[in-house]
Formats: structure tokens, C-alpha cells, sequence
């Protein structure tokens, strides 16, 4: 493959998405982007295949090579286009990729590529969390059915999800590794309940889900009966390395400007540098840091694609890219001084005060997928393979 061809790729993808992307959408991952419009270009992006760009074409993707499906997702990150990276497009669907049965692939794979279905992750209970494999939600085979009873916690997005991914236990006599069974299941049914839990930045993403004699189709398991602790910790896998890959934190791709226009604004410019020498200081640490993180993880998602996972460098990316979001949060704190720290009072813009929120929405993100302690645990025996 030439490099003038991949060139002429690119630029074919940039002139399309300039010509198609509306105005009022180049400003990232915000959630308050007009509905119509947002809906108008999800479309034009599933047309095309270009949400899931490296699936299949039979299963709602463009089929692009490695290289072309990069170019893709860098233009629409050049223009800072809205795109999804759901449960199903960054988890589920890798996994199914490789684990599903052709009849799971074409049931569940194009209603995710066209944004149609809304998944959650049934994997942490109250007394299962770093230590997921004592989860303790049962299923209990009925025909051609599983009855599901048991709890969940800190459920992304439960409350909006159509469908979840859930680890069950289906042989509680056997070792606790071994009796674990990956399942999907719909969530708008009879005996299953969702609680929000809130959070500290005033939201409500979290919930608690409690199944009372919830039911799914045994031709939804995923892999093996009782070998569902190999399919979960590649989705893991799958999640980490999307995660370490974002470059959606509390600021960049999500936020109404980058964090380096919000620290010159703030902070100001002298002789064409940061007049501040302490935050200029930490914020070209934080450049260097992204740029070494996306090539690391890039690295890793080449290691996957060619069947080298074993390694579970996805869960360096996530702890790095844990540390540098809540890092990137506190810069823009700092450059922010008091205007940072507002909630609700008179004295406070609304650009202030989605700062304050996303400054605080962050500090969760070194627990969820994995808690900064598990990643380095899980990187000194995978990746450094360090004895026990």
C-alpha cells in the first residue's frame, strides 16, 4: 500500500467530512449538541460504515485495513466530531468479534454499528469488585432459558441501556474462576430493577441493577457455559486499551475548548510563552504524556489486531490515562484559581461551572474499569511478568 494512496484516502475522508459535518457539531463530545442534527450525522457516518470503520461490511463496518480505518477515526478527531464509543462499539463488539456465535454477530453487531442499541456492563457487585471473579448473581438454566437473580453496582448508563453484557454464575460448586458464564440479556423486562446512585458532581450515571427472576436466552451466551472469565477479561482488555487510546477526559474532545485555550485565556501570554512558568511547565509534561500514552496504545491496538493480546498493555494505557485526566483536570483548577471552585452561587459563569463538575467527575476515573491498584497488579504480571 502506497503512501500517496493512503493520502488520497485521507484526504477523500476530509473533504467528506467538511462537506457533510454541520457547524453547530465541531465541538466534541458535549451532551447538549442538537438532537436532530447529532441524529442526521450518526446516520451518515453508519452509511458509511464509519462508526465501526474495521468491522466487517456484514456487520455494519467499512472493512477497512488497519491503516485507512486510523485515517477515518484521526479525521473525525480532527474536526472534533461526534461520534460513538459506547459499551457496544468499544467493548461488546470486539468481544463478539472474536468470541460470538455467527448468529450473536448478526443479531447484535449491526444494531451497534447503527447507533440503534444502548448497552450496559453487568461485571461489579457490592461484594465483588477488585475481586470480580466472587461475584455471586446466579442463573439458573430453565429450557431454552437462564433465570437471573442477583445485584450489580456501579452500572454505567443502566438506566438508559436497552441491553447488558452480564458475568452470572451458572456452577456455584465450581472453582470461583470456572463458574462464571458471559450472558446478554434485555434490560426493559419484568425482574429487573434500576436504582441511580448520585454522584459527586451531581450526576447519575452509576446505578445499583438488582435482577428478581430476570430471564435470557441460552443462545446468548457468549463463549462457553462456565468459561465466561476468559471472555470477560478480553472484553477488559478491549475496554483499557479504548480508554488508554481516548483523548476524551474531563477536558479534551469533550469539553467547549481545549485545556491549552482555556490555560492561555486564564493564565495569559508573555513573549509568545505561558506567563505563568508552573503551570507552562506542567502543561508541556501533560503534552508529552498524551503523545507517548497514543503511541504506546497504539502500539497495543496493532498487538491485538495481530492476535499478540497476552500481554495486557491496555491496562498501562488505563492507568496512565487515568492519572493524566485527573492530572489534566487539576491544571485546568489551577489556571482557573477560585473560578474553579464553583457550584451554584452568583459569581460563577456556566463555563466555570462545568469545569467544577468535570474536575470532580474525574476523580472516579482511576477506580472504574479496574482501579488504578488492580492495573499496576495486572501490569507487574502480564506485562512486566514478574513472578509471584
Amino acid at each position: 500500500m502506497s503512501s500517496a494512496s493512503l493520502e488520497e484516502f485521507r484526504e477523500e475522508v476530509h473533504v467528506w467530512i467538511e462537506q457533510t459535518l454541520p457547524a453547530e457539531l465541531r465541538v466534541g463530545l458535549r451532551k447538549d449538541l442538537p438532537k436532530e442534527s447529532r441524529r442526521r450525522w450518526i446516520s451518515a457516518l453508519a452509511e458509511r460504515g464509519w462508526i465501526v470503520p474495521d468491522w466487517p461490511v456484514e456487520y455494519g463496518g467499512a472493512g477497512l485495513d488497519r491503516k485507512r480505518a486510523a485515517i477515518v477515526k484521526s479525521e473525525l478527531a480532527a474536526f472534533r466530531a461526534p461520534t460513538i464509543r459506547g459499551f457496544g462499539v468499544s467493548m461488546l463488539g470486539p468481544t463478539l468479534l472474536e468470541f460470538g456465535t455467527d448468529e450473536q454477530k448478526r443479531e447484535f453487531l449491526p444494531p451497534i454499528a447503527r447507533d440503534e442499541v444502548q448497552w450496559c456492563q453487568g461485571y461489579s457487585e457490592p461484594g465483588a469488585g477488585s475481586d470480580l471473579a466472587s461475584l455471586q448473581t446466579r442463573a439458573v438454566r430453565e429450557g431454552d432459558e437462564y433465570v437471573i437473580t442477583g445485584q450489580k453496582i456501579w452500572t454505567s448508563y443502566a438506566h438508559v441501556a436497552d441491553w447488558i453484557f452480564c458475568l452470572v454464575r451458572t456452577d456455584p460448586d465450581a472453582p470461583k474462576h470456572d463458574g462464571i458464564t458471559f450472558i446478554l440479556f434485555p434490560m426493559k423486562q419484568p425482574g429487573v430493577t434500576v436504582s441511580p446512585l448520585k454522584l459527586i458532581d451531581g450526576g447519575a450515571d452509576f446505578s445499583q441493577v438488582f435482577f428478581d427472576g430476570a430471564r435470557a436466552q441460552a443462545k446468548h451466551v457468549v463463549g462457553p457455559v462456565g468459561g465466561g472469565w476468559t471472555v470477560a477479561k478480553r472484553l477488559l482488555q478491549h475496554e483499557r486499551t479504548t480508554d488508554g487510546s481516548s483523548e476524551e477526559g474531563g477536558i479534551t474532545g469533550a469539553m467547549k475548548e481545549s485545556l491549552v485555550d482555556l490555560v492561555k485565556r486564564e493564565v495569559g501570554m508573555e513573549d509568545g510563552a505561558l506567563a505563568d512558568p508552573t503551570i507552562r511547565q506542567r502543561l508541556a509534561a501533560q503534552e508529552m504524556e498524551k503523545r507517548a500514552l497514543g503511541l504506546t496504545m497504539a502500539r497495543a491496538m496493532a498487538e491485538a489486531r495481530a492476535g499478540q493480546a497476552t500481554r495486557d498493555i491496555g491496562s498501562l494505557g488505563k492507568y496512565r490515562w487515568a492519572s493524566m485526566v485527573k492530572n489534566e483536570q487539576d491544571i485546568a483548577m489551577l489556571a482557573l484559581g477560585t473560578q474553579g471552585l464553583g457550584w451554584s452561587a452568583p459569581g460563577f459563569d456556566e463555563r466555570e461551572l462545568e469545569r467544577t463538575k468535570a474536575w470532580l467527575t474525574t476523580r472516579a476515573d482511576s477506580i472504574w474499569g479496574g482501579t488504578n491498584e488492580v492495573q499496576l497488579n495486572v501490569i507487574a504480571k502480564r506485562v512486566l511478568q514478574i513472578p509471584e
